[in-house]
């Protein structure tokens, strides 16, 4: 798999196109902002968008997905526990619900669907057993962990993805989050003191 990342408005967010080869399928993930970026990337490269997958609902990662979805006619995909709150803020509907499992092919590689609510009740992260990278979104960070106190997000949903689905992840994957750099699961392990505090309290 190659990543290509763009870093975009205020808060930094990143957003993330991933494909196996010029020409080929490709999908996006948290276009925020700057839809253009995106749009031409996109044309130059010559990818055919399979599908606008965002980890979560909150506008920094899902801003411009009605405008790239308007340019490439694919379809945009959230988790289900995230739509309501995306209707209600943004007037949108995603038009696929995701589901903890759910797998996504590009071109022979799983893209797979895991739930780690806490951040939002719908936060997911999108795993490759093969590349060993995960897209988390807003749930782990290379130091930290998402803020649990807005609408839909979770102290006790955040402890629970941390102890019974992200601590079982093997050191050699590498996380890309939503904001910031990423690492390994490895380098998380010795750097981010809010997962150490949770994992260390089991």
């Amino acid at each position: 798999m190659k990543i290509k990342r763009f870093i975009g408005g205020l808060l930094e967010s990143n957003g993330y196109i991933i494909y196996q080869q010029d020409g080929g399928d490709a999908y996006l993930i948290d276009p925020g902002y700057n839809s253009k970026v995106f749009i031409e990337y996109i044309k130059e490269h010559g990818f055919s968008l399979k599908g606008i997958l965002l980890t979560h609902h909150h506008y920094d990662h899902s801003g411009v997905a009605d405008r790239v979805k308007a340019v490439f006619d694919c379809p945009i995909y959230l988790h289900r526990r995230d739509c309501d709150i995306y209707f209600r803020e943004f007037k949108r509907n995603a038009d696929i619900y995701m589901e903890d499992g759910d797998v996504f092919d590009l071109e022979g590689e799983e893209i797979r669907v895991i739930h780690t609510p806490g951040h939002t009740g719908g936060g997911v992260c999108f795993m490759s057993d093969k590349s060993k990278v995960c897209f988390t979104g807003d749930t782990i960070f290379n130091v930290d962990l998402g803020r649990t106190d807005l609408e839909g997000g979770s102290e006790e949903e955040m402890i629970d993805s941390i102890l019974n689905i992200i601590d079982k992840w093997p050191n050699d994957i590498m996380i890309y989050p939503g904001h910031g750099d990423g690492c390994t699961m490895k380098k998380v392990r010795q750097i981010n003191s809010e997962f150490l505090d949770i994992v260390n309290k089991r």
